[in-house]
Order: structure tokens, then C-alpha cells, then sequence
């Protein structure tokens, strides 16, 4: 058996620790495993290709809006090969570096393979027992595919295979409401694809404001058709070399049938314990099969840890870089610093763009009591940038509590959202969290950050909100 003084489960946010533990212990023996690509999910299959494929896919729909500003402009051909091969190109070199360093690293046996847990603190990896009194386990999560009779057979994308594309298919279903099928559905169809987004939530992208939600349906509804409260029951293929399902509508029980070249199953992630078999060495497992951490990100055996994708908190990589930071306080410093998540950010980079930071208002109205909570709401388009931009019914909504000024929550939607929403970020990282820091702010004038500012600068109580802000956007 091979001894280790530490053993880490994944190559992704887990490699932001080693520059740190390999100076604090220049002998350290670091056993590294991944079954995939080094590099971690983001990297090899996740936010950082889809966001390479989805800059293209924003060119186009800007062009497109052109004429509107006096620009005749037109997309005369879109490359998707080229498209495609640019991504694969630039995560091919990020994931050969990666590979490199782990693999030249004298303190550093990298495995590429995947490992399960034969007893505590031991693991079989290669047809090889290895033992470390310290573990990480980042293992990352996996694609859900829900259960639709023929599927298998008949044949899917997932957001891991789609990269893999070499030509574009001439329509595409894509099972799923949320984050993913947003973003591929703006993709394909910005490329010339049919594209119809199949959800069974009430809402499309449900995680979002409704206000958002309904403003985000009408405006990808101008490219994609979108079908919400719909359940994918069977696939099938048909003559022509076409594929078919079949969806309920979840309330009314009517059958609709979508025929298409390809179908993408986005219907989120899950756990990836099943492999790792953490049972074995006495680490309890969430029900719905994540791993169990307590605050400071370890868990029930002593000694190791989980984060990233894996504790199944939150599925971003910035968090996962977070948690990395809090387990190298814990695991190795020996402090006691617990997780914190007030005020975790996330963006949806589909046209329009979308953003958000804390609570929901629902959420805050549950928490302080309708009394405490104050909305703010203004327009890009009232604001001599927005107004500029052409652009019509994006918004900032913002939540603050009465009682002390402190940012609940903010929702964006609309160009550059996830950079508007970092001036907000910052601030709910600070000790007062007081919108009164933004309200008095200068702002650059025109700017598109004015938007923010006004929303902060125009408070009501949720009552008064829903009286005047027009709600045919839910």
C-alpha cells in the first residue's frame, strides 16, 4: 500500500491549493485522481467552453439589432465547425498544461482513473490500495437524465457531449427548463438551429425572480419556442432520420409531439457518490446522495473534506474556489472559519443576460416580514445609456431591509447583468451591507451602471411595488 500525506479527489477547484500546500511543505506526497480531463468540470466541460461557444452566439443576436440603431449589418454565414474547433482548441491547450504540471510535479502522483473507497482513509485506484490521514473529495457531479421511455435508445446530447459537435443539427429539443437549456438554447438557435426548450417547471428558468423568468421567456421566445409545465414522457425515432417525443402538458394532461434531428437532455446535475462508495469509510451521504460536510467543509469521518460540486451546496466553480480557500483554513492552518453563503452570485449568459446575488423576495418577505422589505426597480431604458443602447424592458430589481439598509437581494436582466451585479456583490461584502454605499456612489454619467444606482435610489415597499411596477411580465 502506497502512503500519502494528503489524497484529493478531482483536479478542479482542489488545484488551487497545491502552490500553497506545496511551499508551506516542500515534501509533501500529494496523490491527485481524476477519472476525466484534468482541469475539473468548468474547464473541460462547463462554464468556460459554453461561455467560448456563447460569445459568438451574442455577436450574432447584436447584429442582428443593428438596423434598428441606423446599422444595416446582416450574419451572412455563421462557421460552426469553426466555432466549435476554436473552443475545443483552447480548452485542449488549458487542459494540456494542467496535465503537465500535475504530471512533473515531484510532489504530485497524478492518476488518471477513477478510485472508490475500500476501508477509511483508503482508497483502490489503478488496481492499487493508497492510504493519507488527509483527504479531499471534489469529486465534482454528473449530468440527470430523467426517466423517458426510449431515450437511451434513440440517442441524446448532454452539456458534456455537446461539446463534441462537428456540424450543427438542423433542429434540437432540449429537455430542460434552467440554466443550461437557456444557454444552449441561445446558442443553437443563434447558429441557425430550430430549437425548442422542453420544461416541466410552471416557470421557465424557475431559480429566477418571476418577473425575470417571464421577461427572459418573451425575449429567447423571440428565437426558441419554449414550452413550460410540459413533461418529456417517450423518444422514438422516425422516418427521415428524425427523433420524437412526446410531452404532457403537466395541468391540462394534452399530448405534444416534438420531431427533430437532435435532442439535449439539460435537466441538471447530480451526485457523483455512487463510484466513490463513501460508505465504505464511514462518510455519510446527504439523501439525495451528496456528500454530508458540517460548516467548516468536513466530513463525518475526521479529517475529510468536501467541496465544490461534490457537497452539492452550490454548483458554480466560483464557489467551489470559495470553499477551497475555507477547507486550507481548516484542513491544514487548523482554524476554525465557517462557510458563508449570504451572498452567493450566479449569472445566466443567455440573451438577455441574466444576474443575481441573495435573497429572492419571496424569500426575504418569509424571513423579515412584508413590513421590512423594501423593492427598488428601474429600467435600463430610463437611463441615458439604456437609452442609448435601444434597449427596451430590461430592469434591476433590488431587496433591502428597512430596518437597517442592508441589501437583501438583487436581480438583473439585461445587457452586461453579471458585471452590474458585481458592484452590488461587493457591497453585501462588507461590514455595513448598506445600499446607502451605492446610493451615494458617483456614478459615471452615461454609463449603464446608473441603472443600479437607481434602482437603490428608488425604494417602495413590496406592496406599492406590485401596485405600480406592470406585472404582465410575470
Amino acid at each position: 500500500m502506497k502512503k500519502y500525506d494528503l489524497i484529493i479527489i478531482g483536479s478542479g477547484s482542489a488545484t488551487n491549493l497545491l502552490d500553497a500546500l506545496i511551499s508551506r511543505n516542500p515534501k509533501i506526497k500529494i496523490a491527485i485522481i481524476d477519472k476525466d480531463e484534468p482541469g475539473g468540470i468548468c474547464l473541460t466541460r462547463g462554464c468556460i467552453p459554453s461561455k467560448i461557444l456563447l460569445y459568438p452566439a451574442e455577436i450574432v443576436r447584436v447584429f442582428e439589432e443593428a438596423h434598428d440603431l441606423g446599422i444595416e449589418a446582416a450574419v451572412t454565414n455563421v462557421n460552426f465547425g469553426k466555432i466549435m474547433d476554436r473552443m475545443r482548441s483552447l480548452i485542449g491547450k488549458d487542459i494540456e498544461s494542467i496535465r503537465e504540471g500535475l504530471s512533473s510535479s515531484p510532489n504530485i502522483d497524478y492518476y488518471h482513473a477513477a478510485a472508490e473507497f475500500v476501508s477509511p482513509y483508503t482508497m483502490k485506484v489503478e488496481d492499487e490500495e493508497i492510504n493519507a490521514d488527509m483527504i479531499f473529495l471534489c469529486i465534482g457531479s454528473k449530468t440527470i437524465i430523467p426517466p423517458i421511455d426510449g431515450i437511451e435508445s434513440v440517442g441524446y446530447l448532454t452539456s458534456d457531449t455537446i461539446l463534441g459537435l462537428k456540424s450543427l443539427p438542423k433542429s434540437v429539443a432540449i429537455v430542460g427548463g434552467g440554466y443550461i437549456a437557456a444557454e444552449y438554447g441561445h446558442f443553437l438557435s443563434s447558429m441557425g438551429a430550430l430549437v425548442t426548450i422542453i420544461g416541466r417547471n410552471e416557470r421557465f428558468l424557475p431559480e429566477e425572480e418571476p418577473e425575470v423568468s417571464a421577461l427572459a421567456k418573451k425575449e429567447l421566445g423571440k428565437h426558441i419556442t419554449i414550452l413550460t409545465n410540459h413533461e418529456v414522457k417517450s423518444a422514438m425515432k422516425i422516418p427521415g432520420g428524425l427523433k420524437s417525443l412526446v410531452a404532457f402538458d403537466r395541468k391540462s394532461r394534452s399530448e405534444r409531439i416534438v420531431e427533430v434531428e437532435e435532442i439535449m437532455v439539460a435537466a441538471g446535475r447530480g451526485p457523483l457518490t455512487d463510484i466513490l462508495h463513501p460508505e465504505r469509510a464511514g462518510i455519510k451521504t446527504t439523501k439525495s446522495g451528496w456528500i454530508e460536510v458540517n460548516e467548516y467543509l468536513e466530513t463525518s469521518q475526521p479529517n475529510v473534506w468536501s467541496f465544490g460540486d461534490a457537497d452539492g451546496n452550490y454548483l458554480f466553480r466560483h464557489v467551489a474556489n470559495y470553499e477551497s480557500e475555507i477547507a486550507y483554513y481548516n484542513a491544514i492552518l487548523k482554524q476554525k472559519v465557517k462557510v458563508d453563503y449570504h451572498a452567493i452570485p450566479h449569472a445566466v449568459f443567455t440573451y438577455p443576460e441574466i444576474a443575481a446575488v441573495g435573497l429572492h423576495e419571496k424569500e426575504a418577505v418569509e424571513k423579515l416580514g412584508v413590513d421590512r422589505v423594501l423593492v427598488g426597480f428601474y429600467k435600463y431604458e430610463n437611463t441615458a445609456k439604456g437609452e442609448a443602447m435601444n434597449v427596451k424592458d430590461y430592469f434591476v430589481k433590488v431587496l433591502v431591509d428597512s430596518s437597517n439598509d442592508k441589501i437583501l437581494g438583487a436581480h438583473i436582466i439585461g445587457p452586461s447583468a453579471s458585471v452590474l451585479i458585481q458592484e452590488i456583490i461587493n457591497v453585501m461584502y462588507t461590514e455595513s451591507v448598506s445600499s446607502e454605499i451605492i446610493d451615494r456612489a458617483i456614478h459615471i454619467h452615461p454609463s449603464l451602471s446608473e441603472v443600479v444606482q437607481r434602482a437603490f435610489g428608488s425604494l417602495m415597499p413590496v406592496e406599492h411595488y406590485h401596485r405600480e411596477v406592470p406585472l404582465e411580465m410575470m
